[in-house]
């Protein structure tokens, strides 16, 4: 399998255009068939306090930034220095995913994907205990599908209850969790 570009070049198997999920997204232009690497995911790398700093969430009346968390300490900031995959939105019924290998952040189908669709991940947000609806209005997910779950964020986990066993919380996160995928919402 042969590695995307870095450059953003013509060659790429999309263009950007208007989108109905949100404000531009990438379109094919010809067949991706499933398994295929489409682009990498570039910009910036920023510590996630860095990302904090440049985006707050409590400030937005919208959640829109183009953060990627590749780990625990590591952000990719595509509005520096990135590409056109920071036009890939998410949806809930994604035809593509984000694959981490060595640190970097590649896009592939997982569909055969034809021309004229719109490509798509699941950007899956890490989900906080601390989320609540306030939280699911900010990061809320327009990709229409039959299975929308009205919200960018991760699934909830389901919860086994005991009556024997006391369930204790996660640890607090910050908001620069959320940051867990790229947030081109």
């Amino acid at each position: 399998m042969s590695s995307p570009r870095r450059d953003g070049a013509s060659d790429l198997p999309y263009e950007i255009r208007r989108s109905r999920i949100q404000g531009r997204g990438a379109f094919a232009t010809r067949r991706i068939r499933p398994g295929a690497r489409i682009v990498e995911y570039v910009g910036e790398r920023i510590t996630r306090d860095e990302a904090d700093v440049r985006y707050d969430d409590t400030s937005m009346e919208r959640h829109h930034t183009f953060l990627f968390a590749v780990d625990d300490e590591t952000v990719i900031d595509a509005a520096y220095g990135g590409n056109s995959s920071r036009y890939i939105n998410h949806s809930c019924e994604p035809n593509c995913q984000a694959v981490i290998e060595d640190g970097r952040v590649f896009i592939e189908a997982v569909k055969n994907i034809q021309p004229g669709s719109e490509l798509t991940y699941d950007y899956a947000y890490e989900r906080n205990d601390d989320h609540d609806e306030e939280s699911e209005r900010l990061y809320a997910c327009h990709c229409g599908t039959p299975s929308c779950r009205g919200t960018i964020l991760a699934p909830r986990k389901a919860t086994k209850k005991s009556s024997t066993t006391k369930r204790t919380s996660k640890t607090k996160r910050t908001k620069r969790a959320r940051a867990k995928a790229r947030g081109a919402t």
